[in-house]
């Protein structure tokens, strides 16, 4: 059996991705106040990222695909992720309610990250079903977004009462789910046609809906306006380099 190109990238990229759950271990040493500028620019490079591979990659490529059906696909993409986010948000409340500070919380966090992961790796692996550059350039915006939910991930499970050690092994098993998505993924969509007709819209709606609902926000609680044109030119080199990797298509 030939293992075609595709796969081979499609691999290769998540397991980068996952291996992005161990980012926590190069900050342990970091005062919070370097952490949080790392963060803050990393969340603003993301919100560039995902909005530019949503729109000038995965909606295109969709249209091509689905014709005109593919603007009711990403409206049902923004929804679904909103459901879903708004599911793992009340579990989570839930949690902290009844439990206060505990393991449980980062035990509920855990869960919500897998089912996050699992999901990038379906994207992942649907872009890669479409073509190697749309891959890459989705990989790239999902290691955007990645760094920094990573990074607070990992803060969450110290939070509530995990060692160092036992919160990034946590992360990183949470994290390689996202490699069982993206085989899902490639087996389902080389039998099935269609699959990949109707994830990617579903994949660029929810890009939209992470891009703006949950990280737009998050840059509106700056008021520097020196700080706000870091924000601005951090988000212009993320759609930048997504625009660029879109020439080699």
């Amino acid at each position: 059996m030939t293992v075609r190109p595709s796969w081979l990238y499609a691999l290769g990229s998540v397991l980068i991705v996952s291996l992005l759950s161990l980012i926590g271990l190069a900050t342990i040493r970091f005062e919070e106040k370097k952490l949080k500028r790392i963060i803050f620019v990393m969340v603003s490079l993301a919100t560039g990222g995902l909005f530019a591979d949503a729109l000038l990659d995965l909606l295109p490529e969709s249209y091509r695909r689905s014709g005109s059906g593919a603007g009711l696909l990403v409206l049902a993409g923004i929804l679904l992720f909103f459901v879903l986010e708004r599911f793992l948000r009340w579990k989570h409340g839930h949690t902290l309610e009844q439990t206060g500070a505990s393991k449980t919380i980062g035990y509920m966090n855990l869960t919500a990250d897998s089912i996050h992961n699992f999901t990038d790796g379906v994207i992942i692996g649907v872009a890669y079903l479409a073509s190697i550059p749309i891959g890459i350039s989705t990989t790239l915006a999902v290691m955007f977004h990645e760094i920094p939910h990573e990074l607070g991930n990992f803060f969450v499970l110290l939070y509530a009462g995990f060692s160092k050690t036992r919160a990034l092994l946590l992360n990183f098993l949470s994290a390689i789910v996202a490699i069982l998505g993206t085989l899902l993924a490639l087996l389902i969509g080389s039998r099935v046609s269609s699959f990949s007709h109707v994830v990617l819209p579903l994949a660029a709606g929810g890009f939209i809906y992470i891009a703006g609902s949950d990280l737009l926000p998050e840059l509106h609680k700056e008021t520097s306006l020196a700080r706000s044109l870091i924000q601005l030119l951090a988000m212009g080199a993320g759609a930048g380099m997504i625009l660029c990797l879109t020439f080699f298509e």
